[in-house]
């Protein structure tokens, strides 16, 4: 182990090697959920993140030094997020059509991601730091964590909780929905795209474009809703 972890340190010296074992560790999940025929609970995220940390831990090596080498692939989520505009257009007709009804459910949907987990977490007996750092968890996770810190909560919380709601909600969303019998492409992008965010709407556009626009529309929306509704909800409610 002590030779293991020395081979470890050398290498680690160079930034492309945390790059090459994210890519690795991705293609790696990315095999197992096409060899479980697409299973949502096998998600590649989730994967991912197991392998990875478990990488980790086992050679000693820090978040700082792994993110150092790996900080490309957190640049290109800017580009990816704006790619979810092609999907977008192509459905545009649609979306005006029910934009409406976009604008209402984005609003009903922020509204009970944010007062469900503020009043579990109270119920339970947490404190108010994470209970705020706990409150935007249905956003993508740069405007959930400066939400937070505005609030009082702490980003870095906010971070790993925004992460595990987005995981969820890729593997269990399709199957919630399937059991409530929405069938409707549009409406199952929208939950998804609500409740969780990035991940959720990259697993809808593996499954439908359709379904996978109006999620990439719904993660912008909620991510201003929640911005605009959180601090107002937070102040009426529970300051």
């Amino acid at each position: 182990m002590k030779n293991l972890q020395e081979t470890w340190v050398y290498l680690s010296a160079s930034p492309l090697l945390h790059l090459t074992l994210t890519l690795i560790a991705f293609v790696v999940a990315s095999a197992i959920f096409r060899r479980l025929k697409l299973n949502p609970l096998a998600n590649p995220v989730l994967i991912s993140v197991v392998l990875i940390v478990s990488l980790l831990v086992a050679t000693g090596t820090s978040y700082e030094s792994y993110f150092e080498g790996a900080q490309f692939v957190h640049f290109l989520l800017g580009p990816a997020t704006v790619s979810l505009a092609i999907p977008l257009y192509r459905q545009f007709e649609k979306v005006k059509r029910s934009a409406v009804a976009i604008l209402v459910s984005v609003l009903l949907g922020s509204s009970t991601a944010i007062l469900s987990a503020v009043c579990i977490a109270w119920l339970l007996g947490a404190d108010g730091v994470s209970i705020i750092s706990l409150a935007p968890k249905s956003i993508t996770a740069p405007v959930a964590m400066g939400v937070s810190e505005k609030l009082g909560g702490l980003p870095s919380l906010t971070a790993v909780l925004v992460i595990l709601t987005g995981i969820c909600g890729a593997m269990l969303g399709p199957l919630v929905l399937n059991l409530l019998n929405i069938t409707d492409w549009s409406a199952r992008g929208l939950a998804i795209g609500v409740a969780s965010h990035g991940i959720g709407t990259a697993r809808a556009l593996q499954i439908n474009e359709t379904a996978g626009a109006f999620a990439g529309l719904a993660m912008g929306l909620n991510a201003l809703a929640t911005a605009v509704l959180l601090p107002i909800i937070w102040r009426l409610f529970f300051a």
